[in-house]
Order: C-alpha cells, then structure tokens, then sequence
C-alpha cells in the first residue's frame, strides 16, 4: 500500500499568476495566499507536488531548462517564506503545435493522466487520498479521470470556467480557500 497523500497544484493561475507563456522570471509573481496555503499542506504530511503544462517548450517560446530554473524559483521563493513544493511534473509537448519531438500525442498532457500516474509511482503516492486544485476545465477534467476530488481556483483562468461541465467537488477563491477546504475534508 502507498503511504503517502499530495495536493496536487497547477502552477500558472494557482500558485502564480497567469501571464499567458512565462517567459522571463521578471514576470514571476506567485499568489499572496500561495505561501500560507502550501505551508499547510506541508503542515498536514501531504506532498506538494505541481503538475503543469509547459507547451511553450514545444512552441520554441522558452526552454525545459528555463521550466526548471522558474520551479527552482518559485521553490526558492516558498522557502523564504516558510513553504516548499516537494515535485514538479511538466509536460512539454503540444499536440497540432510544436518542433522536433516536443509535436506529439502523449500521456502527460493534461487532461491526460501522466503526469498524476508518474508522481504517484516516483513519490508512493496513494491517489485516492489526494487532491487536484487548478483553474482550468482540464484540471477537474484530470481528477475526475484518475478518480480523485478536483478543485477549482477563481484565479487565473478559473474565473471563467462554467462549473456545470466539469463538475469540481469544490469552487474556492484562491489557493488558500482551496486548501482550507481539503485540510477540513480530509478529516471526514
């Protein structure tokens, strides 16, 4: 049996703010309520883990070693004020857009279960006690396919996200709603 739970986390538009493609760590700013929020899941035992796609790689706007340094960042950022991620998990590929082997189908772009399924396995993560929380269709679209409770953040892209297609088991605020909300559900 896998001991551990997560809360996984979309980066852009839920723990940082959506800017279209990060390009340029100037343009790196994470949520106020980012810090606090992942400081409890810390907290609690459960991992942080981010699962983002980064198609940008295959649009030849930024590299997968630029993906790396803003997680490093971001992580680095967290740090100082008292929080950490414990994974990231990024898919590079666009499937009708991209160069080289970055232009393809595959397993790990969300809504696609990849990404979940690598995370569990690398970190002994038990799914069905875990959370998914972004502000995207295709996030609560990924929960719903891999059978965990998905939420969905009124940031980033999330304000415009019609509930009633993809059925969250919860709409918070932010982030921090997001995760008050599962540390309270857990303990049911």
């Amino acid at each position: 049996m896998k001991k551990n739970s997560a809360v996984f986390l979309d980066r852009d538009g839920t723990i940082n703010e959506e800017v279209g493609y990060l390009y340029s760590l100037e343009k790196l700013k994470l949520y106020p309520n980012s810090y606090e929020a992942i400081r409890l899941i810390n907290e609690s035992g459960m991992l942080a883990v981010v699962i983002t796609n980064q198609s940008g790689v295959a649009r030849g706007y930024f590299s997968e070693n630029f993906v790396r340094t803003v997680h490093l960042r971001i992580n680095q950022i967290l740090q100082e004020n008292g929080a950490h991620l414990d994974g990231f998990y990024y898919c590079p590929h666009h499937p009708t857009e991209g160069n080289g082997d970055y232009l393809r189908s595959c397993d790990c772009r969300k809504p696609e279960p990849g990404m979940l399924i690598n995370a569990s396995e690398e970190m002994d993560i038990d799914l069905s006690y875990s959370y998914m929380v972004g502000d995207m269709a295709k996030d609560i679209e990924l929960a719903n396919r891999v059978g965990i409770k998905g939420i969905l953040v009124k940031t980033g892209y999330g304000k415009n996200v019609m509930p009633s297609d993809i059925k969250p088991a919860y709409i918070a605020e932010d982030i921090l709603d997001a995760v008050n909300w599962i540390m309270r559900n857990r303990e049911k």
